[in-house]
């Protein structure tokens, strides 16, 4: 794996902190979500029922893009990436919660006694990616360099 790749992705995941998430259950869909990396690796909450949880429960593959909202086409950096979202249970669940608590203080432990109910209705997820690229118009308009993250 190319480490100076990898590091630069890793930086960006660090700079931005919404994902939009792409399933596929009866109709393709998209949905902005907020996440905490863990390495290459996004974890995420959402309620079970909503649609996207519902369509990885259909279809585990999707497709992430991340990146600013940007005026200037030369400017623009970001992420897509196609993977696997899978469910966490156990000490991953308590993990991702840990990591999403550090990066989001305001749903970390002692969260406002509303947070800490809706907190109570979400499931806990992971989007591992097999494969991803970074986009950076700086390089060349559409430049953009692959990354095979080695799942699967």
């Amino acid at each position: 794996m190319n480490a100076a790749l990898r590091e630069r992705v890793q930086r960006l995941l660090q700079q931005h902190h919404v994902m939009t998430l792409a399933t596929h259950g009866h109709a393709p869909w998209a949905a902005a979500v907020f996440y905490a990396p863990d390495g290459l690796d996004l974890v995420f909450l959402s309620k079970p029922r909503s649609r996207h949880v519902q369509d990885v429960a259909h279809d585990a593959r999707c497709a992430v893009t991340i990146q600013r909202d940007y005026a200037d086409w030369p400017q623009i950096t970001g992420l897509q990436a196609e993977g696997l979202v899978n469910e966490l249970q156990g000490a991953a669940r308590e993990r991702a919660r840990e990591l999403y608590g550090q990066r989001f203080p305001l749903v970390g432990r002692g969260a406002p006694a509303a947070i800490a109910q809706a907190l109570a209705q979400v499931s806990w997820y992971r989007f591992r990616p097999r494969r991803l690229y970074l986009i950076d118009n700086s390089l060349g308009f559409g430049h953009r360099d692959e990354l095979d993250c080695g799942h699967g």
